[in-house]
């Protein structure tokens, strides 16, 4: 995005098209739109939504927004996945920097100019920053609390900041469109982890790939334990199936919450085990089972009174369900993903044709 002498090649401020695949988002789609038409940033912006079928009056609202401002733009994605609606968005939209959106995030004002001018510094072809999960009940608040904790999602850069500099992975991304034609876009295949197996293909390409904690992006959890549990495994099982397609040195980090999910369920057994050896008046040496569970509730319980002691009794008690909820489902759905349950997908290692 620059010459050899350092001088800009395009404007300071290039256009930028926002790119937002929505399904069944109607409580949060409004406040990640207004977010939009509030971004201080110089250049020309479009906005393209991609709205999935949804049930819930997703597609009445954004349907909506398009009418009320001309920079709006809504397409319908058939397939509903979150990869097919970022194609699509981005095949319809028309600027040289392409930001991803979140039906779930709310950007600060400042997102677009900083994103755009980290890139021009950097000559990085894709950037991000911080997910800063905040919520609104106690439950969703619980699971704010962990996501921006190393107990709860293994302390990452972009969900915990961090230095400056190059990385695997970002959370959303501000991308150059040109690198991400070459590239081919998002694989359409893979519906969890898509940023990280993209981002993989931009650095193969020669590309770079940016963190800068000066971004920071507010994220909406999710509002109940059935969708939080929902949306880790199936984040556990395609993150599984990438590690196991692509390994490279940091997949062993990965595997933390699936050993400490084994771990439990073996010392359960056996400490079951131990209760029927002292049942038939053997030594229950078995019982030395339950000390993996009972070190893990005990790992709970702390964590729950230091990360979310500020926050009130109910936050903490939802926090004693929400961290297992979460290592429970990440590590089972990882450990099926990892065993090739994810199906659909045995030709990842062919990249998509670039378009």
């Amino acid at each position: 995005m620059s010459n050899d002498t350092g001088q800009a090649d395009a404007p300071s401020s290039p256009g930028v098209s926002y790119v937002m695949p929505v399904l069944n988002d109607v409580r949060h789609v409004r406040a990640a739109v207004d977010s939009l038409l509030a971004q201080d940033y110089a250049g020309d912006v479009e906005i393209t939504i991609a709205v999935g079928p949804s049930i819930d009056g997703t597609t009445e609202l954004v349907r909506e927004l398009q009418a009320a401002d001309p920079r709006i733009h809504v397409l319908e994605n058939r397939v509903g996945s979150t990869p097919a609606g970022l194609n699509l968005a981005i095949a319809a939209s028309t600027h040289p920097i392409v930001i991803r959106v979140d039906a779930h995030s709310e950007l600060p004002d400042d997102y677009a100019r900083l994103a755009v001018e980290t890139m021009l510094r950097t000559g990085a072809q894709n950037v991000g920053g911080i997910m800063d999960a905040q919520g609104r009940t106690s439950f969703e608040t619980a699971v704010a609390r962990a996501y921006g904790s190393r107990v709860g999602l293994g302390g990452t850069p972009h969900h915990v900041g961090g230095r400056e500099g190059p990385a695997d992975t970002v959370y959303l991304g501000v991308f150059d469109r040109e690198m991400l034609m070459r590239v081919g876009m998002f694989d359409e295949r893979i519906k969890r982890g898509q940023d990280w197996e993209l981002n993989r293909r931009i650095k193969q390409a020669g590309g770079l790939v940016w963190f800068t904690p000066a971004l920071r992006v507010v994220y909406r959890p999710r509002a109940s334990m059935r969708a939080l549990a929902r949306q880790f495994f199936s984040t556990g099982l395609w993150r599984g199936e990438l590690s196991r397609s692509f390994p490279t040195r940091g997949t062993l980090r990965y595997f933390a919450p699936p050993v400490l999910v084994l771990g439990i369920v073996l010392g359960t057994l056996l400490g079951l085990g131990g209760l029927v050896q002292l049942g038939a008046g053997a030594t229950p040496w078995l019982l030395l089972g339950f000390a993996a569970p009972i070190a893990y509730a005990a790992i709970v319980l702390l964590a729950s009174i230091v990360v979310t002691g500020r926050d009130g009794v109910r936050t903490s008690l939802w926090m004693l369900a929400v961290l297992p909820c979460i290592h429970f489902c990440w590590g089972t759905g990882f450990v099926l993903g990892y065993g090739s349950l994810a199906k659909g997908i045995s030709a990842l290692r062919n990249p998509p044709k670039a378009v």
